[in-house]
């Protein structure tokens, strides 16, 4: 399936067949896909927590229970569930992190790269911290951009997909103790096959038209 037929063939699931699985193969297929996603300076702000049984949804699904109840069987009829979190701070472990990753992965070629590369992240993660002073949102940011990379590519396989942030982060980030290891629960992403019975399956596309939505200069 080609890009635009994967645009035009995913739609948000509102109920999933949950009779059906995911090959393990697509799985591991589009985590990699998650794990490639961009990211402003190449930040990498985030973890990624799969849920693949019934007993690892019922932990995510606790977050929807109270004023959620309407993604609950999202959560727990879908083939598999994503939790999205960001990071709540950018320590220099993690910085050094990245740029020693980049140095294994031959990026830094010619002499002063990995110090240059480091002032350039850097001066970004500074210029949201202390100026503009919104560094979680800007963290946060990145996250959409993986959902984004998540939701085309599981339509390129005809896997269908819910992105959710109707869920309480508290109680999910205490029910997998992300917190505690620097991260904060953002989004959700619920994966799987459309139920015979899904209303939205039926229902034409809607976007506005391109002449209202794209201006070519």
């Amino acid at each position: 399936m080609n890009f635009l037929a994967a645009t035009r063939y995913r739609y948000t699931a509102k109920a999933y067949d949950a009779t059906r699985r995911i090959p393990d193969a697509q799985v591991d297929e589009l985590l990699e896909g998650l794990r490639h996603s961009p990211s402003s300076v190449n930040s990498q702000p985030w973890h990624f927590v799969v849920a693949s049984d019934a007993a690892g949804k019922a932990r995510i699904a606790k977050a929807t229970d109270a004023g959620f109840a309407y993604n609950t069987p999202k959560v727990t009829n879908a083939s598999h569930v994503i939790v999205f979190a960001a990071r709540t701070e950018l320590p220099a472990a993690h910085t050094t992190a990245l740029l020693d990753q980049e140095e294994a992965d031959g990026r830094f070629r010619v002499d002063g790269a990995r110090a240059g590369q480091h002032r350039s992240r850097q001066g970004y993660i500074d210029l949201h911290r202390f100026d503009q002073k919104d560094v979680q949102h800007w963290m946060e940011k990145q996250l959409y951009l993986a959902l984004g990379t998540l939701l085309v590519g599981a339509a390129s396989l005809e896997i269908d997909a819910t992105p959710m942030e109707g869920f309480d982060a508290g109680v999910l980030d205490a029910e997998l103790g992300l917190r505690e290891r620097g991260y904060t629960a953002v989004v959700l992403c619920a994966l799987g096959y459309r139920a015979a019975d899904d209303f939205n399956a039926a229902l034409p596309k809607s976007r506005l038209p391109a002449s209202t939505v794209i201006t070519r200069l």
